[in-house]
């Protein structure tokens, strides 16, 4: 058993390109799985950067709403109805929608995310959102993603060098006052934030009492969950509410049950998983047929199935360890490339890196499994 892995290292290594191929199958093999593993997480925390950033306890929704993209709006007269519960601090309306924007450069039309707010009560916990709220006063004033796509053209850049912005917000002449930072996510490329009052002047479409989220403050030492239960029990079925963290969860649910993304890119990585199986079996299968003899010869000498079977996963061990390595390399650098391509908050992270080693050491260990077999059937009379 000691001498094992020296032997199933030396077989390994006597084929020094059947190695390197075997190695970089199972980098690629590695790659795609971090790849679709790292997609998945900036699809879901892209998503709901905007549900993070709301400073509130509780979240007061409409029960038609499917996710940010698909808000249904409610009457504020719910949410200034929770004023009246023990433990309720302060409510404040949030209004979210998309329209065209206009490229200032080139003409260009792209829709946008916008989100709307009383600027009495900021919902929003962006830095900048405090020095801006006295510009946000003036009509047609904006606050523009400095993360938004190029798309829309050079805005942050023109603007921190003290150029006037001005261009159209659904067919309404804006005003970039401000920059925060958002970033783009799988729904939309860029986002502004405006006042309630501009917000409404945009979308002529929509009504005053008409809103898409309460966001809804507590007292300190007061439990969310019994304040929600309260609520909920009190109010109509036509709204929802939620706490901070189930606002979240309900955005990444929606991204995961009731779109086909999150399907595709488990389907990648399952995908991956198979690439790597079949490429490793090849090469074990290969090797344990081109030293047939020597296998026969060691069964011949007394050393058991299990010693031989062992051998070969730990072939499949060292193979998936070290197709690891440089799969893990290049995925750091691909990762750095796409976020600066995308914007997409894709991360390297230490749960990640082990769910693809483990991954790959089981891809490899079921390949060893399949092309053990082989050995099984040899009969050492027949080989010699």
């Amino acid at each position: 058993m000691i001498f094992a892995i020296p032997l199933a290292w030396l077989q390994l290594s006597k084929e020094k390109l059947r190695l390197l191929i075997a190695l970089a199958g199972i980098a690629f093999a590695a790659i795609l799985m971090f790849m679709q593993l790292g997609f998945q997480a900036a699809l879901y925390d892209s998503a709901t950067r905007f549900h993070q950033s709301l400073q509130a306890d509780l979240i007061l929704i409409s029960t038609r709403s499917k996710s940010l993209g698909y808000m249904r709006t409610f009457s504020w007269r719910r949410l200034y109805q929770i004023l009246g519960f023990n433990g309720v601090k302060s409510v404040s309306p949030v209004y979210v929608g998309f329209r065209d924007w206009k490229n200032p450069e080139n003409g260009n039309f792209r829709a946008i995310y916008v989100y709307g707010f009383q600027l009495a009560n900021p919902t929003f916990n962006f830095p900048e959102l405090a020095d801006s709220l006295d510009e946000l006063k003036l009509n047609e004033s904006i606050l523009f993603d400095r993360a938004s796509r190029s798309e829309y053209g050079a805005i942050a850049t023109e603007f921190e060098q003290g150029k006037p912005i001005i261009t159209e917000l659904g067919n309404k002449r804006v005003k970039v006052v401000g920059l925060f930072t958002l970033g783009p996510s799988f729904g939309a490329d860029g986002n502004v934030i405006l006042s309630d009052l501009n917000f409404l002047r945009v979308f002529t479409d929509r009504k005053v009492g008409q809103i898409d989220i309460g966001v809804i403050q507590l007292n300190p030492q007061v439990n969310p969950q019994n304040v929600l239960k309260n609520i909920q029990a009190a109010l109509p079925k036509d709204v929802r509410v939620l706490t901070h963290e189930g606002f979240v969860e309900f955005e990444k649910t929606y991204w995961k049950t009731s779109t086909s993304i999150g399907f595709i890119f488990t389907l990648g990585v399952g995908m991956g998983f198979i690439v790597g199986t079949v490429i490793v079996y090849q090469i074990l299968y290969a090797d344990v047929s081109d030293h047939l003899a020597e296998y026969a010869t060691l069964k011949a000498m007394g050393y058991k199935e299990s010693y031989l079977e062992i051998v070969v996963l730990q072939e499949g061990i060292i193979l998936g360890v070290l197709g690891y390595i440089p799969g893990f390399a290049l995925t750091l650098g691909l990762y750095d490339l796409t976020k600066q391509a995308t914007f997409l908050p894709i991360e390297m992270t230490l749960t990640r890196c082990l769910i693809v080693l483990m991954l790959a050491i089981s891809m490899c260990c079921i390949s060893g499994l399949i092309a053990v077999r082989k050995l099984r059937k040899i009969d050492p009379a027949e080989i010699f």
